[in-house]
């Protein structure tokens, strides 16, 4: 794709104390079509390339009060400054004096007098060269905020906008390990709507999908934000507890389980009231769990011993010898 390059009409400062001078730039400037404002000193020159955008700077490098080139330095590095290209008019036209000024930081460097064809010139490459820098930053910005939302997307499940599978093992295996090395206590909650299958034969899957969305949210709102939900599989959501005891986890479980049950979900009838089991197992309390797996087997088995014994309830895993 050819990029464009900056429209001919543009602001520019000058910055010359000599009136007669900046007048006839000013002149020649503005009948090319350029905006021309004018600075007789270093001080007033910074103050309005902090205040206005400014598309160039002409910058005299004999000034009355700072010379141009601390002008130039400091507009470097301001970070609302430093990109607007910058061309020194001087008198000196020694290989020395060009050289302090490129390393100040100016884009060009044109002696004075100078031919008005070849200021004209000067100007109109610096302008392309940061329009073409400006579309390149651009695209970087876009390309970096679809990265983002690419990664976003690979973490996330598409449904519930909260992390999936993948994304949720990846954190449970890093915060296991981390509990088990600075022996950290770490509970998991296994989540599993009860009879979904139904609101789906009943409602439809548009319904169901409803009801999977809200469930997700009101998870989510029930714990802490150091805290981690993600979608399981289906209608089965698992939950992340780090530093919490597995009692203070059966708490969160039971908070989570009320809001679920009191929910009014909009897809279905007044009447139609969805619940949710939930298992329960925790590091040090269930001491046989050694690794992240067996916390979610262990959670899970605790799930649906609650699916058994009733659903709309909360399991605790049991350890060894219980």
């Amino acid at each position: 794709m050819e990029m464009k390059t900056r429209p001919l009409k543009a602001k520019i400062l000058l910055v010359e104390d000599d009136r007669v001078q900046a007048q006839f730039v000013r002149d020649f400037l503005e009948k090319k079509g350029y905006e021309v404002l004018w600075a007789e000193n270093g001080a007033s020159a910074i103050k309005i390339a902090k205040t206005v955008p400014i598309d160039l700077i002409l910058l005299d490098l004999i000034l009355p009060d700072i010379s141009g080139y601390e002008v130039c330095r400091w507009l470097r590095l301001n970070q609302d400054t430093k990109g607007i290209p910058i061309i020194m008019l001087t008198v000196k036209t020694n290989i020395t004096d060009k050289v302090a000024g490129l390393e100040a930081g100016a884009d060009d460097y044109l002696p004075k007098p100078f031919d008005e064809a070849e200021l004209n010139a000067r100007i109109y490459a610096c302008l392309r060269t940061k329009a073409l820098q400006d579309e390149l930053k651009e695209r970087n910005r876009q390309l970096e905020d679809l990265l983002h939302k690419l990664e976003i997307m690979a973490i996330t499940d598409h449904l519930t906008e909260i992390y999936n599978r993948r994304h949720f093992e990846e954190i449970l295996k890093r915060e296991f390990a981390r509990a088990l090395r600075y022996n950290l206590h770490l509970s998991c909650l296994m989540c599993d709507i009860d009879h979904f299958k139904r609101i789906n034969d009943t409602y439809g899957h548009a319904a169901g999908d409803t009801v999977l969305k809200e469930t997700a949210r009101l998870i989510a709102s029930s714990i802490r934000e150091i805290d981690i939900v993600g979608r399981w599989g289906g209608e089965e959501f698992a939950v992340l507890l780090t530093q919490a005891k597995k009692e203070d986890a059966r708490k969160v479980a039971e908070r989570i389980r009320r809001e679920v049950e009191g929910h009014r979900f909009h897809a279905l009838p007044e009447n139609e009231r969805v619940t949710i089991s939930i298992g329960v197992a925790g590091i040090p309390e269930n001491g046989e769990i050694d690794n992240w797996e067996k916390l979610i087997k262990y959670a899970d088995e605790a799930l649906y011993r609650a699916k058994r014994n009733g659903r709309n309830r909360i399991e605790l895993a049991e350890s060894i010898g219980d």
